[in-house]
């Protein structure tokens, strides 16, 4: 279980998120909405251990391990996944070094040298199942490619690493409906294949056509103002975020 809770958090020392609590647990999908501005990709940030955040209060932990006192790379080795709003290309580091090392850092000794031998068919096999070019696994990570290519990029890597937990903000951003399609089945079969539990972050509803939400949670003014079913993505497509708010 992912559980969030009283999270205060401040940038440059004003308060963007005012006390958030949110639990998932394994194989659930929890989606995110609000207005710009409302603290979500704030969430995602301060969840992964991104820099320039004060957390003023609360706690996040993953399983009972509490992820506020980890670097990032102990939140992803406690299996915590973050497909970033706006990929970066790293020029000269490819998807099948990135992703070894990753696995390397699992604390295999073997780890690396297995990985390598499965890369190519790993990694193509998820490019495959997302509509990309198997030699995506040779190339530098996200160099040349279109958004919607790296939107597919961080769900190839999600595919292969399989973690506990997956946040992902804006995932469906960039992608027309085709590859929303794609990409949304994807993520809905790692709930299923290994319990992948997911905060999906989103405007828009159409995501929820193709992944199926447990919980709909709409973040105005840095707190929850309203949770519900896949009813209140409607409800807020409907009527606008005022709605909400004055519920």
């Amino acid at each position: 279980m992912l559980v969030v809770s009283g999270l205060v958090v401040k940038v440059a020392g004003r308060e963007v998120l005012s006390g958030i609590d949110l639990e998932v647990r394994s194989g659930e999908v929890h989606i995110v909405m609000g207005p710009n501005g409302a603290g979500k990709s704030t969430l995602a940030h301060v969840l992964m251990g991104r820099a320039g955040y004060e957390v003023v209060a609360g706690s996040v932990a993953l399983d009972g391990v509490d992820l506020l006192e980890l670097p990032t790379w102990l939140r992803a080795q406690a299996g915590l996944f973050l497909a970033m709003q706006d990929p970066v290309e790293v020029p000269g580091v490819g998807m099948s070094d990135m992703l070894g090392e990753s696995f390397c850092a699992g604390g295999s000794a073997n780890a690396l040298e297995g990985f390598e031998r499965l890369a190519g068919e790993m990694i193509e096999a998820e490019a495959n199942r997302l509509g990309l070019d198997e030699s995506i696994w040779r190339r530098s990570l996200n160099v040349e490619l279109s958004g919607g290519e790296r939107k597919k990029s961080e769900t190839v890597q999600l595919g292969v690493l399989k973690p506990l937990f997956s946040v992902l903000d804006e995932i469906d951003s960039g992608l027309d409906v085709d590859a929303v399609r794609l990409v949304a089945k994807r993520v809905e079969q790692a709930t299923d294949e290994w319990g992948m539990g997911v905060i999906a972050i989103t405007h828009y509803r159409r995501l929820l056509k193709e992944l199926a939400a447990d919980r709909v949670h709409v973040l105005m003014d840095g707190v929850i103002a309203s949770s519900g079913g896949p009813e209140l993505a409607e409800e807020v497509e409907e009527c606008g975020y005022d709605a909400v708010r004055r519920l």
